[in-house]
């Protein structure tokens, strides 16, 4: 089957409007059932005065209700290249977050956050291709795991789960592995990676249901043409940033050489 690449916005988004795809794609992740969730992509548009460019992009909160009856703001973050822009803007993003007061049966509560990045780029350091960063809490005095919770604790910090897509392979037995298969980088259609065959043949109905959307999002010239504007744009701010980088390194290395020639002067009068 052709599908589309959800490592694009305007794909992932897609995804996140059907709500049993958006509790599956949560649930699997957290480890938890969730009875109710409320997903809002919030718009973000970045813009750099010197290129005269505006990229447009998504981030994604889902508020769920878990089967303990617990509340929870969900942070979902695509990042398709390791810019420090975007590192910085979720920073701060995040930060805006735990300000914030959602209404929860007619009444404004801060809730706990859990964040989920799904990363288009490798971490050098781990090879695993989902991870789970999480809390515990240590009674430092003596030595002993603490199994009650903190109200206070859980608002202040956060769980974190990273997926990073390059290094998912074709393994396909766990509901894990069955989620992230959609998401895995390889047997393109075409050289701009916009669409891929899926080899497997789903067998949970939420992984059916996610595949048939991804497949009329990759078929659909309308569909596939947002795909490609998006893409494009983030190329030009890639290249936008290689080229600064260049010249930030090239820059450097001239002030080094004026250093070493200074260093140099300044010992021949010793």
């Amino acid at each position: 089957m052709i599908i589309a690449n959800p490592i694009y916005d305007v794909v992932f988004k897609r995804l996140m409007e059907n709500e049993k795809v958006a509790k599956f794609f949560i649930a699997t992740l957290l480890e938890q059932t969730i009875e109710t969730i409320e997903v809002k992509p919030q718009e973000f548009t970045y813009t750099d005065k010197l290129a005269g460019l505006a990229v447009f992009r998504l981030d994604f909160i889902a508020t769920i209700k878990t089967d303990a009856g617990e509340y929870k703001k969900v942070l979902i973050e695509i990042q398709k290249a390791k810019n420090p822009i975007d590192l910085m803007r979720f920073r701060n993003y995040l930060a805006e977050q735990y300000k914030k007061e959602d209404k929860i049966n007619n009444e404004n509560v801060v809730l706990p956050i859990t964040t989920i990045y799904i990363l288009g780029f490798k971490l050098p350091e781990i090879i695993s291709p989902c991870i789970r960063v999480k809390r515990d809490y240590i009674d430092l005095i003596n030595k002993t795991m603490l199994t009650q919770k903190s109200e206070f604790v859980e608002k202040l910090t956060h769980d974190c789960f990273v997926v990073q897509v390059e290094r998912i392979t074709d393994r396909y037995q766990t509901r894990l592995d069955k989620l992230l298969s959609v998401f895995e980088q390889r047997n393109f259609t075409d050289d701009k990676e916009i669409t891929k065959d899926y080899a497997h043949d789903p067998d949970l109905e939420e992984v059916k249901t996610i595949t048939e959307i991804l497949h009329y999002v990759g078929t659909n010239p309308k569909e596939r043409k947002k795909i490609e504007i998006e893409q494009e744009a983030w190329r030009t701010v890639n290249a936008m940033f290689e080229e600064k980088e260049r010249k930030y390194q090239k820059e450097l290395a001239e002030k080094d050489k004026i250093i070493e020639e200074l260093m140099r002067k300044l010992n021949a009068q010793k």
